[in-house]
């Protein structure tokens, strides 16, 4: 049977998880502080104040009224928006046939989708941008879209995802006249939701963070994504930490707020959220 936890041994849990989650936060607060501390405060004091003495979003005024922020902005948002709509349609798309269909080479084919996971972007870094070049689209935000439009792991996630799906809700979609691609889209994807979600969820944050492939495709900084104008931004201003405080907290501040939205979705699914008929 079972021991319940006592008062002490739930407080001490408690308290160590807290101080765990403070640990995890303080660099956050220290850099919303940093950016929040007015031009007259000194942000290097002995010992460092976490909280500012002079609260102003000064910085936050000169950040997009004397940078291209907001094209910064705009870009990440049209590159990571369309990044994850791609890969819901494509790796879903790729994912079904893998899950339900039984084809000479199945497993193969699998194997090899599995295995480009562990090939680092690196290797393919070179061929990928002489392809770019060729094809013509270099210092163009479809440069950065193509090659994250479909990932192993969202394949192999979604694949996962069909696999656990009851193949009675397909047979009863047949029995209604659907044709495979309505099973796909009225049984499939509804049951996958929550694994459609987190998948949206990686593909947005890692499109919106990557720094290394904007860098080496991009010239024009009419085109840069966050991370390098951020970049841009430190090296213009490389002595006021107020303003790349200021822009590291609208960088991250659309990932925590996609977060807490979606955070909810991220469950178990089940089969009963499939339609039928």
């Amino acid at each position: 049977m079972k021991e319940q936890s006592t008062p002490v041994a739930t407080a001490l849990q408690l308290s160590v998880l807290l101080l765990l989650a403070l640990a995890m936060l303080v660099p956050l607060l220290w850099l919303v502080s940093t950016s929040l501390k007015g031009p007259a405060e000194n942000i290097f004091t002995s010992p460092p104040a976490l909280l500012p003495t002079q609260p102003s979003l000064e910085a936050y005024g000169r950040l997009f009224s004397g940078s291209p922020m907001g094209t910064y902005l705009l870009n990440s948002t049209i590159v990571s928006s369309l990044a994850v709509l791609a890969n819901l349609l494509f790796c879903s798309l790729a994912a079904y046939p893998l899950a339900r269909l039984r084809f000479a080479g199945r497993g193969l084919v699998l194997a090899l989708v599995v295995a480009t996971i562990l090939i680092p972007f690196q290797v393919v870094m070179i061929p990928l941008y002489l392809l770019m070049v060729q094809i013509g689209l270099r210092n163009t935000l479809a440069a950065l879209i193509i090659p994250q439009a479909a990932t192993a792991f969202g394949i192999f996630l979604l694949r996962q995802s069909f696999v656990g799906v009851p193949v009675e809700l397909e047979e009863a979609a047949r029995c209604d006249g659907c044709s495979p691609v309505g099973e796909w889209w009225n049984v499939m994807i509804p049951a996958a939701k929550a694994d459609l979600i987190t998948l949206a969820m990686f593909v947005f944050i890692g499109t919106w963070s990557d720094f290394l492939w904007p860098l080496v495709i991009l010239d024009e900084p009419g085109l840069y994504t966050l991370p390098l104008g951020l970049q841009q931004l430190a090296s213009s201003f490389s002595l006021d930490w107020r303003l790349v405080a200021a822009g590291s907290v609208v960088s991250i501040l659309p990932v925590l707020l996609l977060f807490i939205a979606l955070q909810r979705h991220i469950l178990p699914s089940a089969s009963g959220d499939a339609v039928k008929g």
